[in-house]
Order: structure tokens, then C-alpha cells, then sequence
């Protein structure tokens, strides 16, 4: 395997701001919708209420409402760690500059 030199490895420019969060803002939004459709397809936000918070008045679809947002944060954060986890090492696998020419 022939090695090649840092000096002509490709470092990829990183993706505009508005590219990242969609890349990590749509998937999660699909996902989030995806598990609320199959959560309360088997729970009903009403009864969900009442078994944890019995005296706070919540609408059925509040209900919808708050467990999509959670589902959106929770898949968000997925995907944000994956996006960590996927960057190219390159940006962050520098040598350090020997001191004194050395």
C-alpha cells in the first residue's frame, strides 16, 4: 500500500451551515414523524396524560404536539452525533510543528 504524503491528501472544504442542518434537521424531522405516527397508533395522548401528569390539562393533540417535538430532539440528536462522528479526520489529525526545526 503506497503512502501518501500529508502535503497531497484531499481535504474536503466543509459544507455550508444551511447544508449541515438540513442534513441533520430533515432525516430526524422524518424520523420524528415516522415514531409519533407508530407511537399513537398504540397510545393515546389522553390516557398518556393521565397516568403522568393527571392534573395538567392537555388537549389530545397538545399531546401529538410536545411527544413529536421530543421524538425530533431525540432523533436530532442521533443524527448530530453521527454527523460528529463522520467528519473527515483530516481537519482534526494534524501533526503538530516540531519545535525548534528539529
Amino acid at each position: 500500500m503506497t503512502r501518501i504524503p500529508p502535503s497531497q491528501r484531499l481535504d474536503y472544504p466543509p459544507r455550508p451551515l444551511a447544508q449541515r442542518i438540513g442534513a441533520i434537521g430533515w432525516p430526524s424531522f422524518f424520523a420524528a414523524g415516522v415514531a409519533t405516527m407508530v407511537f399513537f397508533a398504540f397510545v393515546d395522548p389522553l390516557e398518556l396524560r393521565d397516568i403522568t401528569f393527571p392534573g395538567v390539562e392537555i388537549t389530545r393533540s397538545m399531546g401529538y404536539t410536545i411527544a413529536f417535538f421530543m421524538f425530533w430532539l431525540a432523533t436530532a440528536s442521533s443524527s448530530l452525533f453521527t454527523w460528529w462522528l463522520l467528519r473527515p479526520a483530516s481537519r482534526f489529525n494534524r501533526t503538530l510543528p516540531r519545535e525548534g526545526g528539529k
